[in-house]
């Protein structure tokens, strides 16, 4: 509770320093493999971030670029100093869940993944440009006990009347975790009405949280879309999905490569004996989803990391898949 009490303090002197512009956007994100009728894996995610924007040409009286704050700042040095055509600052405080397959088992199977909750603050900065946008992002958090994952979980079955989980004594130890984050996504093609494009974006994720590499390809087709492209790079931090803006909508559609090197939920404690479970390091999936804004809010749902080729046994078939649903406002 102690490490609650501490990230949730820091998110809130993190918001108050930082969240001062008359155009901030609010939005809250919950994933849920649910909403594909399935609970394992990757089971739930409750993300709440805000956003300040400023320097954009598409908005006006939108001032100065907002500055950077000071968890980002390790990583500045490798951001671009110029040609900037404004910028995003995103702070996001969030819970993850991941479960077993088997709910019912005291005893968690151990070829299975094992049960794990964080808590974690992530704070993101975005440049954008003509053509491409860069960001960089450092997230800090708590895995275990400490993050409510048991309450969190057994309160929402009660709500939807779901079979309540047997197996969190054996969830994952408390222990601090962190993530630095570095992403480009250019806009490789777009139609002359702006009504298709194609995106391309890489991204490296280092620390204990996750280590890894991805590479994706994104299509979009809907209506002015050149103002919302940078916001394809918040997806891996969970911060928000692919928003539209100023009264754009699209549909998307991507294609992602990744290699992951470690990650705690499946790794487990990264220097205590804990439970653990061999899985695949490359991953090849399907993002798609639509969304759609009007006045001064936006709404998104899609479907993530549904993986093409599966290798491992079927007890890990689409155990990373989850469906998504985010509602943005302007404040």
């Amino acid at each position: 509770m102690k490490q609650l009490n501490l990230l949730s303090a820091a998110f809130l002197a993190l918001a108050s320093s930082s969240m001062y512009a008359s155009d901030n956007l609010v939005s809250l994100t919950v994933d849920n493999d649910l909403f594909l009728q399935q609970d394992e894996g990757y089971t739930n995610g409750l993300y709440l971030a805000l956003y300040e924007r400023g320097g954009i040409p598409y908005m006006e009286d939108s001032g100065s670029s907002p500055k950077h704050n000071f968890l980002v700042s390790p990583l500045m040095w490798s951001m671009p100093s110029s040609n900037n055509q404004g910028a995003v600052n995103a702070l996001n405080i969030g819970q993850t869940l991941f479960t077993p397959k088997d709910l019912s088992l005291e005893q968690p199977d151990p070829n299975d993944i094992p049960y794990s909750a964080m808590i974690a603050i992530t704070s993101s900065y975005i440049t954008l440009a003509e053509n491409h946008a860069d960001m960089i992002s450092t997230s800090i958090g708590v895995v275990g006990p400490a993050a409510l994952g048991e309450p969190s979980q057994k309160l929402m079955h009660k709500i939807l009347g779901s079979e309540q989980p047997q197996g969190w004594d054996a969830q994952l130890k408390n222990e601090p975790v962190f993530q630095f984050g570095r992403g480009r996504v250019w806009r490789t093609w777009a139609a002359e009405l702006d009504n298709f494009d194609v995106l391309t974006t890489t991204k490296a994720h280092v620390g204990t949280i996750q280590s890894s590499v991805n590479s994706s390809l994104i299509m979009r087709y809907g209506r002015d879309l050149k103002d919302s492209f940078g916001s394809v790079l918040l997806m891996d931090s969970r911060t928000t999905n692919p928003i539209a803006v100023n009264g754009e909508w699209y549909v998307y559609a991507g294609l992602e490569a990744e290699y992951v090197f470690n990650q705690i939920f499946t790794d487990g404690n990264t220097f205590r004996d804990s439970a653990s479970v061999d899985y695949d390091r490359e991953f090849l999936g399907l993002n798609f989803g639509m969304t759609y804004s009007w006045g001064q809010s936006a709404i998104t749902f899609a479907v993530n990391h549904s993986d093409i080729f599966q290798t491992q046994s079927d007890q890990y078939r689409n155990e990373t898949r989850y469906g998504t649903l985010t509602f943005a406002w302007q404040i």
